[in-house]
């Protein structure tokens, strides 16, 4: 039975995470395309992009609150935020918008986001008892490759035709949306919530075993989409020092961020040998050491050496996120687990937005490069929280 569902579920749930989530990655590469075509200034295209984050947030907080995931079948409330997250994606290729208006819908996008992204992994682990780390290492995979794709988009397309990105990526939202919805039931591990419970959000931290999960995926946020954000411009910053040097930087870019969905799948088929714990534990060491490392690399002569170094940091970096939302969906009581989830989500991405602006403030204000080893905090607030867990649950639990 369980192999039956994992050749059947699993690559419907995974191609609709990755086609409904293309209303956030592939819409982002053609932000400066939406700056020139509504004569906008240039941070413009901050604006915009951060509005999405924003509704993202949003939308986790109410989601949560409200117990959505929780109360109503998962698989109708990803199709309702796909098609509500599609119509206000498309809303953008209107001639007649100003900057208000463009901000309104990339958050409403965002907004409706938080039906999908969490309500994703909460439907995964619905259908996945056993192995549900190897499961949303292929999820978070494909989340992974879409973050890395508008890199890509720059590399090789032109992207001049930025209404026929906008609406593709609005259509295969859709099709996501009806694919959740026709070919994935309520899993035998739901159960429902009975009534609203609006402090139940809070009520998850009570858990210590949750709280350790919960803190550890708090620690490897407040690095993982910092390094992202920046990966253009370490690239850049060692061509500067080496002129010698000449590295396609978007392709590179794609590959480095990319090659983090082979870290999550390899992650998860690792954790059902080693336990999950101790790969995430593992794999958030690895990611805080090239984070320390990050400042004396750019002094090396050797451009593959330090491409080799990225790639390695960008398995790293993100191998531990399928498994930390698992441990959250394990120790979270199973009425409640889509809501744990969000909330989580909720304040990981809130966690990212300051990481951003503090790492951003540094660098504008020192030329150091060892501005670099603040990342490292994330990973050791993590290392400390997963440490403190005092009952360590081995592989067969996992």
């Amino acid at each position: 039975m369980q192999t039956i569902k994992t050749i059947r579920i699993l690559p419907i749930v995974v191609i609709s995470q990755f086609c409904c989530t293309s209303l956030w990655f592939a819409s982002n590469g053609v932000m400066s395309n939406l700056v020139t075509a509504f004569n906008l200034n240039t941070n413009a295209i901050g604006h915009l992009t951060s509005a999405i984050q924003f509704g993202f947030i949003t939308g986790t907080l109410v989601f949560a609150i409200l117990t959505i995931a929780d109360r109503f079948p998962p698989s109708k409330v990803f199709f309702v935020c796909a098609l509500l997250g599609a119509f206000f994606n498309v809303g953008i290729i209107w001639t007649g918008h100003n900057l208000t208006s463009l901000l309104l819908l990339r958050f409403l996008t965002g907004f409706f986001l938080a039906g999908i992204y969490p309500v994703g992994m909460k439907i995964a682990a619905d259908h996945f008892k056993k192995g549900l780390g190897k499961s949303l290492g292929f999820l978070v995979g494909a989340l992974v490759l879409g973050t890395a794709f508008p890199h890509l988009l720059k590399g090789l397309v032109d992207v001049s035709m930025w209404t026929s990105v906008i609406i593709t990526t609005s259509g295969i939202a859709v099709l996501g949306g009806l694919l959740m919805v026709i070919f994935v039931p309520n899993g035998p591990y739901r159960i429902a919530a009975i009534r609203l419970d609006i402090s139940a959000f809070s009520k998850v931290f009570m858990n210590s075993d949750f709280r350790s999960a919960a803190f550890g995926y708090f620690g490897h946020m407040w690095e993982l989409y910092t390094f992202w954000a920046f990966v253009p411009v370490i690239l850049k910053t060692y061509s500067n020092l080496h002129p010698g040097v000449n590295f396609n930087i978007p392709i590179l870019a794609f590959i480095i961020i990319g090659i983090g969905a082979l870290g999550c799948v390899l992650a998860g088929y690792i954790s059902e040998t080693l336990g999950t714990k101790r790969v995430a534990f593992t794999a958030l060491l690895l990611s805080g050491i090239c984070c320390i490392f990050c400042p004396f690399l750019f002094s090396i002569t050797s451009e593959i050496v330090f491409i080799g170094f990225l790639i390695f940091w960008g398995i790293v970096v993100i191998a531990d996120s399928p498994l930390f939302s698992t441990l959250v969906a394990q120790n979270a009581k199973p009425d409640i687990k889509g809501t744990a989830l969000t909330i989580v989500n909720c304040i990981g991405f809130s966690i990212t937005i300051v990481s951003l602006l503090l790492f951003n403030m540094f660098v504008d204000t020192t030329n150091s490069l060892i501005v670099y080893m603040v990342l490292a905090i994330g990973p050791l607030f993590g290392l400390l929280a997963l440490s403190s867990q005092k009952k360590y649950r081995p592989s067969s639990n996992n």
